[in-house]
């Protein structure tokens, strides 16, 4: 069983902390930050989905998943395909050999377009398939493991081997993917262009509360019924087994909910940034994500959000500053906070803020009354 320090037991992101977290988001950061790094951040923003899902699946769940790469690549390509399909009308691609399918497909001798691809014409086909394709995906994996109890370790090496093969399928089937480049040159949603400026600070804002939204959907879970169970099954899975529960469907429910956010922020990645790739989908991105959830808190969801921004932002700072030397940079950053902080980021402040904010609440309560106004048997006793 996993005992958790006291500092740690139960927080799962308070009211108090929602509001830190909106007040950054929604205030602070667009006042301080140019339209680039504002846009950057929006970026990090999308990685931070990842992160809170991976809290849930992992933290709260015992579940490490090496392959949540796959769900926010699913969710990206999903999005990415229908904005690809707007910018292929038959004007803009009229000095194609074949009019009104995307241009790498063109480049490939392909005349028609897929049966697949037909569907994501649809904005509302591809808003449900943002939701229910990485779900759906997250559903088959772990029906086929949780069921056949493989879990800890080899669960790990499965997932990551799974983005492994999507990331080889979709770089060899160039014709229907974009291959390597992935889809790129994606310049219009219903007509509006996703890469002026109101369109970024909009996409930013979108992000955040969508974000928020996930937080709380988490926070909502993790305090229920169903989080208690979450927790009895990553401390001691054979007690919640004898106890009659089916320990199998838990885990499928809290991956693919941990799925679901994900394909969230592949969607508003590929609108924030407006291109998708399979760099994107495989080991080396999902690592990424594992790293965010480890240094921001594994076991907090506001925690998972804080760690996407922080290491993401020291990823940027440090490739610009040291180009030859940021990898092992942040891995040194990555290796210093597991040794020291085991538990990320979020720990600092259960032991410590709530300390500080504990004595400055102290020090406003009101002094005590003087000897004159206590009780008479009080002030006898001490004549006495």
């Amino acid at each position: 069983m996993i005992k958790l320090p006291g500092f740690l037991r139960g927080r799962h992101g308070g009211p108090l902390g929602i509001l830190i977290l909106a007040a950054v988001l929604l205030v602070a950061m667009p006042a301080l930050l140019d339209l680039y790094r504002l846009n950057l951040a929006g970026r990090y923003l999308t990685y931070a989905f990842v992160a809170v899902g991976l809290v849930l699946c992992w933290g709260y769940g015992g579940i490490l998943s090496l392959g949540q790469g796959i769900f926010f690549g699913v969710g990206g390509y999903a999005m990415a395909m229908f904005l690809k399909l707007e910018a292929s009308d038959p004007e803009s691609t009229r000095i194609q050999t074949t009019p009104g399918i995307p241009d790498f497909m063109d480049w490939n001798r392909i005349t028609e377009l897929p049966w697949f691809w037909v569907p994501f014409e649809s904005l509302a086909f591809t808003l449900v398939a943002v939701l229910v394709l990485p779900a759906a995906f997250a559903f088959v994996i772990g029906y086929a493991m949780f069921k056949r109890r493989v879990s800890g370790v080899y669960f790990a090496i499965i997932t990551q081997a799974l983005a492994v093969v999507l990331t080889i399928l979709i770089v060899g089937q160039q014709g229907y993917t974009g291959g390597i480049n992935g889809i790129t040159d994606l310049r219009t949603l219903k007509g509006w262009d996703i890469r002026d400026e109101s369109a970024q600070y909009l996409f930013y804002y979108l992000n955040a509360v969508l974000l928020i939204g996930c937080v709380l959907l988490g926070r909502w879970v993790l305090n229920g019924k169903y989080g208690r169970i979450l927790t009895a099954l990553r401390d001691r899975e054979d007690r919640v087994r004898f106890s009659g529960y089916d320990v199998a469907d838990f885990k499928i429910f809290i991956f693919c909910l941990a799925a679901f956010m994900s394909g969230i922020g592949g969607a508003m990645f590929t609108l924030q940034v407006g291109f998708m790739s399979p760099s994107f989908v495989g080991i080396v991105p999902s690592i990424e994500f594992v790293i965010f959830a480890a240094v921001g808190g594994r076991l907090s969801l506001l925690g998972g959000v804080y760690g996407a921004l922080l290491v993401s932002y020291a990823k940027t700072l440090f490739a610009e500053a040291y180009p030859q030397l940021w990898q092992v940079m942040i891995g040194t950053v990555f290796i210093l906070v597991v040794l020291v902080l085991p538990y990320g980021l979020a720990s600092v402040y259960q032991r410590y803020g709530k300390r500080v904010l504990s004595r400055l609440k102290g020090s406003r309560r009101a002094p005590p009354p003087p000897p004159s106004s206590l009780p008479q048997d009080s002030a006898t006793e001490g004549r006495r």
